[in-house]
């Protein structure tokens, strides 16, 4: 029986591979990761040059930075689980294809309106390739040990990606016009288009039933609506405002259904019961956390280093270089740690590594502590990489490989949730603990006061108009506010990281590292089977 099960385990892989190697299919997938995490990023050094040629308004400004993420996010679980229906390498050619399009597009649009629509059409692209990168990565690498390895390359693409976006836009602007940080898609699509149709090979679940449409379309609306409240409660909209409460309410009233519809039905769009799993359960929840308390923390530590400390964008680029390193050190090394410490030490192990870093940042006051930055990014980085990474592979390889596009889609979901939720809570924090520092500065009228309680930012303004005395009491008021502001964020942020590590006690202690066929396969025995054939009790779900 043993003979047999090994011998049907290497025809799988084999056929997993179609015809391609299997590393090869993980650089054509990094590729496409690669080409998605830029274009998250590399827009934001583009938006003074945008304004100044569009002239768009304020609202009009904000739908060009959110329209991609905001898409993106509401569409995962659409595609994601329509992936595992019609096949996993169309649904990702497609998004290629349309990314592409979306791309040359977003470059000649002579409108912010024609932008926005742009950058929306590369959020469905982006939404078509990211789950589809996961999904076939677990169905190239059927060993769990193999599997490790590829997730760390994977992320560490991701780190990369996100790192030089902002460089490579930077690059651009100096020579070219901004739609060139558009226009560099094009080549990479037309090269992964063709490659990917010859190597990548094609997938899909059991695909018993029909597609659930109304299911995804209530997904899809649902997610929109919660993270359009959060992408405004994070850009500092009123909490009370309808336009920040409405699509909030509308959006969670909508995935209840949603929820409510996939236990009822017969054929069920996101299995529901993978949430039963303590393992995947708890490393959605990991996820979560671990992007609160990155995203939010990038955010303020880029205005630190700016506003207080002074320095130019280039050169706060470079001081968070070592974040992004140690990240990508962190996903090489992941699939060694995984399997020497497990699951539960290594995501417990990694939230905790990142609180000490946190909790090390409270030494930041207003002049410049380089080695202090140094050390405490690179902990944050390779601890949280650590910690991401831990989560990714223990949700992707606790869902069956049937729903893989499935899962892949609720651990993206999961990680662009996390994101804009951290970016509105810790913003929240930062301004109600900046504030209140700037309400009674001697010499400085009430107006002036309130205006510099805004932002950082608007204080320096203010203190310009103002000049004299006055406005270098306010310059000196609002630095010292922004410094305190950020140590009770970063107490905040630790805190939440502490929560993490003890959700993370939940994860398997160990590692198991048997290969898991797909069901289905000709040849090749149902899991159940497989495990009853190696002595292994099945989990129940």
């Amino acid at each position: 029986m043993s003979g047999t099960t090994t011998a049907a385990v290497r025809r799988h892989r084999r056929a997993a591979g179609a015809g391609a190697d299997r590393w090869v299919v993980l650089v054509v997938l990094c590729a496409s990761l690669l080409l998605v995490a830029l274009d998250a990023t590399v827009l934001h050094v583009a938006v003074p040059a945008v304004t100044e040629d569009l002239r768009p308004g304020a609202e009009e400004l904000l739908w060009i930075v959110d329209a991609y993420p905001l898409v993106c996010a509401s569409l995962l679980i659409l595609f994601g689980t329509l992936g595992d229906r019609v096949g996993r390498r169309r649904v990702l050619l497609l998004g290629y294809g349309l990314f592409g399009v979306a791309s040359a597009v977003a470059a000649c649009a002579p409108s912010a309106e024609l932008l926005i629509l742009a950058r929306a059409l590369l959020g469905v692209g982006g939404a078509m390739i990211m789950p589809a990168t996961l999904s076939i990565l677990r169905r190239v690498f059927p060993d769990r040990r193999e599997r490790a390895l590829a997730i760390g390359i994977w992320s560490a693409v991701a780190a990369v990606g996100a790192a030089v976006g902002p460089l490579l836009g930077g690059f651009l602007l100096e020579h070219f016009w901004w739609g060139s940080v558009f226009l560099v898609n094009i080549p990479l699509m037309l090269v992964s288009l063709p490659v990917g149709r010859m190597l990548l090979p094609e997938s899909r679940g059991e695909g018993d039933g029909p597609w659930d449409v109304t299911g995804a379309l209530l997904a899809a609306a649902g997610l929109f609506g919660v993270v359009l409240g959060v992408q405004r409660l994070g850009g500092g909209r009123a909490a009370a405002s309808p336009f920040t409460v409405l699509p909030l309410l509308a959006g969670a009233a909508l995935l209840l259904l949603f929820v409510r519809r996939q236990r009822l039905h017969p054929h069920p769009l996101v299995d529901l019961r993978m949430f039963r799993r303590p393992a995947f359960s708890t490393s959605v929840g990991c996820i979560v956390l671990a992007m609160l308390a990155l995203v939010g923390l990038e955010l303020i530590a880029a205005q630190y280093l700016q506003l207080v400390l002074g320095l130019s964008p280039l050169r706060t680029g470079l001081r968070l270089l070592p974040l992004t390193v140690a990240a990508m050190a962190a996903g090489l090394a992941g699939a060694r740690l995984l399997r020497r410490f497990g699951p539960r030490r290594m995501v417990c192990s990694g939230f905790c590594l990142t609180a000490v870093a946190v909790l090390a940042l409270t030494a930041m006051g207003g002049t410049d502590d380089p080695a202090l930055l140094l050390s405490g990014f690179v902990l944050l980085g390779f601890g949280l990489e650590t910690t991401l990474f831990g989560a990714y592979e223990s949700m992707l390889s606790e869902a069956p490989a049937d729903r893989a596009g499935g899962a892949a889609a609720i651990g993206e979901t999961s990680y662009q949730l996390g994101a804009g939720i951290g970016i509105a809570l810790l913003g929240s924090v930062m301004n109600a603990a900046y504030a209140p520092g700037l309400r009674s500065v001697p010499g400085v009228p009430r107006h002036a006061s309130a205006a510099a309680g805004h932002s950082l930012g608007e204080a320096y303004e203010v203190a310009g108009r103002l000049g004299g005395s006055a406005g270098a009491a306010l310059y000196r008021a609002a630095r010292d506010s922004f410094v305190h502001g950020l140590h009770v964020t970063l107490l905040v942020s630790a805190g939440l990281l502490v929560l993490g590590a003890v959700l993370a006690l939940r994860l398997p202690s160990v590692m198991t590292c048997a290969e898991e066929p797909a069901a289905g396969e000709v040849g090749l025995p149902a899991p159940r089977e497989a495990e009853a054939a190696a002595g292994k009790p099945r989990v129940s779900a």
